[in-house]
């Protein structure tokens, strides 16, 4: 018999040895991410040492060690800010809009590309829909702006089919404005984001196909039973990638398409964190409001993969 003791060591050695084997086959490997862990460690974990401003009265120019600690009284100015929370329903509005939209139209352009035999058609329409990534929010503001102006095609097409009777000004009405937003950001990203779905769906085995085919199952009988549960660990690990960014929608199109008139509804909490954080000096409470938006996405992402892992067996984090 082997004393407990004696086991536990020796399970101890052959765990060290294949921990150093694996370092051993996998040294190359370790080298190459190297540089890309270094990077996450600079960029991303040494700022948080700024989160400190939010528990102090900060004031630039004194030394860390001076400055003020006042605990939790930024968040309770936060959250005791009406603006703030009007900032806060402007972001999931069109955060969840985007995630509705955005999120579906790929899969479904996907699907659609997909069915597509003829390859040149295919890959016009593919390089046409992926063009609007690369243009930058500034020109697709001045495009959306002038396609909604008093005179543009918008209005024009609308009076020719009598829809209306006289050309709207679709930009300064505050109920149209978290549908433009997010129509233009639908068209700006609908191709660029349908890339990982047409990849998954290169991924499936095509003798599923065959074998639908032959037992008669038509185009949209394969998209159904084949080509959705094909990808939808894809979609899976997406959506939870989405949601837990749901709160962090930017602000450059609700900036560059809001004017006084929307701002009620144009506002989100990166341009409060800009205007009456930074903007105004107010470095803590803009490092608090930014501070709530990470806690928050961190909450969505845990509850989202959770109730990933317990429905469909795949989790991201």
């Amino acid at each position: 018999m082997i004393p407990i003791k004696q086991k536990e060591i020796s399970t101890k050695e052959s765990k060290g040895k294949d921990i150093r084997k694996i370092l051993s086959q996998q040294k190359y490997l370790i080298a190459m991410s190297l540089p890309f862990v270094i990077w996450v460690i600079i960029f991303a974990y040494v700022p948080l040492w700024g989160w400190t401003m939010a528990f102090q009265d900060y004031k630039p120019g004194i030394p860390f060690s001076e400055q003020e600690w006042v605990g939790f009284k930024h968040f309770l100015k936060l959250f005791n800010d009406p603006m703030f929370f009007l900032a806060l329903r402007n972001t999931l509005a069109m955060s969840l809009l985007g995630l509705v939209f955005g999120f579906t139209l790929p899969i479904i352009l996907a699907l659609l590309l997909n069915e597509i035999k003829n390859l040149t058609f295919k890959k016009t329409v593919q390089t046409i829909s992926y063009l609007p990534h690369f243009v930058s929010w500034v020109v697709v503001a001045s495009i959306v702006t002038q396609m909604l102006s008093i005179n543009g095609p918008v209005n024009n097409i609308l009076m020719s089919l009598n829809l209306i009777d006289k050309p709207k000004q679709f930009l300064i009405q505050p109920n149209l404005f978290w549908w433009i937003v997010t129509a233009a950001d639908v068209w700006k990203e609908l191709g660029w984001n349908s890339i990982i779905f047409l990849a998954a769906i290169s991924s499936i085995n095509p003798e599923l196909y065959e074998a639908a085919t032959v037992d008669g199952a038509g185009r949209f009988a394969k998209m159904r039973y084949i080509t959705l549960p094909g990808i939808m660990p894809t979609v899976i690990v997406i959506l939870i990638m989405n949601i837990g960014n749901l709160i962090n929608i930017g602000f450059e199109k609700q900036l560059l398409l809001g004017n006084p008139l929307v701002k009620e509804y144009a506002d989100v909490l990166d341009i409060y964190i800009l205007n009456y954080g930074i903007g105004s000096g107010r470095y803590s409470l803009g490092t608090a409001a930014g501070m709530f938006k990470s806690l928050v996405s961190l909450i969505l992402l845990t509850i989202a993969n959770t109730i990933s892992k317990k429905t469909t067996d795949i989790k991201v984090i």
